[in-house]
């Protein structure tokens, strides 16, 4: 008889439980859900990939097309986060997360179809790039999942194991784009979709045969509609949206800006392409794991100082760039290898600093909420729950908005290569974007902090 797959009483609280073997059940279902979401951020991030396979003397796109096609699949995937994030109490974590596998292979397969005939219009890419935008709404289905299946002492790890094996979903695809165009060229971009149609097929059974949904898993309308009125709900998706929004932004942007950039130097389309997957994977890698060290740094000295720190390294690499590129405009011939040297360090450093802002952003939240209950008047359980149901609104809601920092970053960098042919402009927007953000952090979070509990704050540590 085959085993069912609906959990009816779950009580991930219930140590003897855990310990008799529900953490085994937990781990399970964490793992195939963190693989449905590392594949779903591939698909999401194929356009970083795929536009290396793309020179404008065969499919006529320019950059700012290319650009366009990044902005769009950024924000489908922001915008799908919300609904992607109730979609799994309504329907269970395991059907949602087998359904949003297999229906990513409606874009993988229409991207093989795009690339295989040159010549088409803009808009069949457009709309195959809304469609990539449901592997980034898997990020905010998977943490739901997980929350929901790991008691509260060990949310802190599951959820960061998680949202950082899901981000590096991002490196992973541009490392198998670095590959194929090493191994066959810049005319074989089918084999990056094929690669990754064995890998969604492969999820989509796995996650069927060793998931298990939760018959009492409901969402919490009630809190997601509470946090609209609390002025920390929007501070903190403004900080999200510079430190992901930057992350996602880079992670699409990164390989184009240098294969734009090699161009420049005199290499020709396919030369620029491989050189630029060379180095494109690096950051977003870098940025992936910078997303705990950030977390751990947190718990220790505060989300606010950490985040404050992350946006002073995020300004000075946004200089750095800055003056490399405003050189680099004032320079009459081929881009200089010193100044390709100063985009990769400058690219990279923010990738680092907007992955620990990442984490330290997270971090913020139940310490946020666990520091308003206190002054709220509630008994020790119910104030704990308030605090809970609002850190987990505000999680999902957080996720959603930051997403849409990406879109900015690719319209702004368009706008940037349409009126001035480089990225200087778009660059010292990003500047201001992050010295605003610091000045935001500092007023709120770190001139005055958070006053917790001490055993809430220990509490809070080891989560």
């Amino acid at each position: 008889m085959p085993r069912s797959h609906v959990i009816a009483d779950w009580d991930p609280e219930d140590t003897v439980a855990w310990a008799a073997g529900n953490d085994k059940v937990a781990r399970r279902n964490l793992i195939w859900s963190t693989v449905a979401e590392h594949v779903g951020f591939s698909i999401w991030a194929i356009w970083s990939v795929m536009v290396l396979f793309m020179p404008e003397s065969v499919y006529g796109f320019t950059a700012g097309d290319k650009f366009l096609l990044a902005a769009t699949a950024t924000l489908a995937g922001g915008a799908l986060r919300i609904p992607y994030s109730l979609a799994t109490a309504a329907f269970g974590g395991r059907n949602w997360t087998v359904f949003s596998a297999l229906i990513l292979l409606i874009p993988t397969v229409a991207i093989m179809g795009l690339l295989a005939h040159p010549g088409l219009p803009l808009w069949p890419y457009l709309l195959c790039a809304l469609l990539t935008g449901f592997g980034g709404g898997n990020f905010a289905a998977s943490m739901t999942n997980v929350n929901a299946f790991y008691p509260h002492r060990l949310k802190g790890w599951a959820l960061a194991v998680n949202a950082g094996g899901g981000n590096l979903g991002v490196p992973l695809i541009q490392l198998v784009g670095l590959a194929v165009l090493a191994t066959a060229g810049n005319r074989q971009p089918h084999w990056v979709c094929a690669i990754y149609l064995v890998f969604l097929a492969a999820t989509g059974l796995g996650a069927a045969l060793f998931m298990d949904n939760l018959e009492k898993h409901r969402a919490d309308l009630t809190a997601m509609r509470s946090i609209i009125s609390e002025i920390d709900t929007w501070i903190i998706a403004l900080l999200y949206i510079a430190t992901f929004g930057s992350f996602i932004g880079f992670s699409f942007a990164f390989g184009q800006v240098l294969q734009l950039s090699f161009v420049g130097g005199g290499q020709s389309a396919a030369q620029a392409s491989l050189h630029a997957a060379q180095i494109a994977f690096l950051g977003p890698l870098l940025g992936s794991v910078a997303r705990i060290f950030g977390g751990r740094i947190a718990d220790r000295i505060g989300g606010g100082r950490v985040t404050l720190a992350a946006f002073g390294g995020m300004f000075a690499a946004s200089g750095l760039l800055a003056g490399v590129s405003t050189l680099d405009d004032h320079h009459s011939g081929p881009t200089a290898g010193a100044t390709m040297v100063g985009y990769v360090i400058g690219f990279v450093a923010l990738f680092i600093m907007s992955g620990i802002g990442n984490g330290s952003v997270y971090k913020m939240i139940p310490s946020v909420f666990e520091a308003h209950s206190h002054a709220l008047g509630l008994g020790e359980s119910a104030r704990r729950n308030w605090s809970r149901a609002m850190s987990g609104a505000l999680i999902g809601f957080a996720g959603a908005i930051g997403a849409f920092g990406g879109v900015g970053i690719n319209l702004a960098l368009r706008q940037s290569y349409l009126t001035s042919g480089s990225a200087t402009t778009a660059i010292w927007i990003f500047l201001v974007g992050y010295v605003g953000a610091a000045v935001l952090t500092w007023l709120r979070y770190v001139r005055r902090p958070l006053l917790i509990p001490l055993p809430a704050r220990a509490a809070l540590a080891s989560a």
